[in-house]
């Protein structure tokens, strides 16, 4: 428990500075968690990272995950990003003859959009005008919903959400995380009425707290079905970088599609 507070409270600390630093120090951090990410996406997968297609992989999340490409290179588009992306992957069962096999390529294009689009909008975020209120309001509404959803259903949680996934969770702690997210946006809006209005602040608790839930039992039935306890051990006691990130590469994405953050 010392070194899961201490690697905690470290990380914590450190990403509040990039945080607050914005920027390349921001976005570049957040690039690099996505690699480790998905390194870690490919190592419960089974897959060895020295395969050209894996690589490939690699290079697609770092560039995904960045909010703008350096050198004043354009950015290409999602769907022109997605359509090479599939169309080299494919390509890569072609010429290695099936030894990269369309299962092979298959879970790395999902490893692709997952891990590098959710540390994109992340990035995204930070970038836009008043970008800290926004990254702060989005954090701090999926925490609220996880520190909710523990503490209630610790407290009063009978029934089994998902038993045979996250055999923990609660409906009745899944409930508190929604209203505690909520609670805590409105906050934010009470602070910041010219910039949140109470509905919006609403919207944006309730989507934290459903899709920040939902990403995290998907890593809980992913690691479920591979068998695995944590994604990776980066920080002691706390797992690896999906184990800590799941929510937020849900939430982000979802917050913007909605169009729940301003444009």
């Amino acid at each position: 428990m010392k070194q899961r507070i201490i690697s905690g409270v470290t990380a914590g600390l450190a990403f509040v500075f990039l945080l607050w630093a914005g920027g390349w120090y921001y976005s570049g951090f957040l690039a690099v968690l996505a690699l480790v990410g998905f390194w870690e996406f490919v190592r419960l997968n089974g897959q060895s990272w020295l395969r050209a297609d894996v690589l490939i992989g690699f290079a697609a999340v770092g560039i995904l995950a960045l909010p703008e490409i350096p050198f004043d290179w354009d950015m290409p588009s999602f769907k022109v990003m997605a359509w090479l992306l599939m169309f080299v992957l494919l390509t890569g069962t072609v010429f290695s003859k099936n030894r990269i096999q369309l299962e092979h390529v298959s879970i790395l294009f999902l490893g692709v959009i997952y891990v590098g689009i959710g540390f994109h909008y992340m990035a995204v975020t930070r970038e836009m005008t008043h970008g800290i209120f926004w990254s702060v309001l989005t954090f701090f509404c999926i925490w609220a919903s996880d520190a909710g959803a523990y503490f209630v259903g610790k407290a009063i949680g009978r029934t089994k959400l998902w038993p045979a996934i996250s055999p923990n969770k609660t409906i009745e702690g899944a409930i508190g995380g929604l209203v505690i997210a909520m609670i805590t946006a409105g906050i934010f809006a009470y602070v910041e009425p010219d910039r949140l209005s109470y509905g919006d602040a609403a919207l944006i608790g309730l989507a934290a707290a459903v899709a920040g839930q939902l990403g995290d039992l998907v890593q809980s039935a992913y690691k479920r079905f591979r068998g695995v306890k944590d994604s990776g051990n980066l920080l002691p006691g706390h797992g690896g970088v999906l184990d800590r990130t799941d929510s937020w590469l849900i939430v982000f994405p979802l917050v913007h599609l909605l169009g729940l953050l301003p444009q």
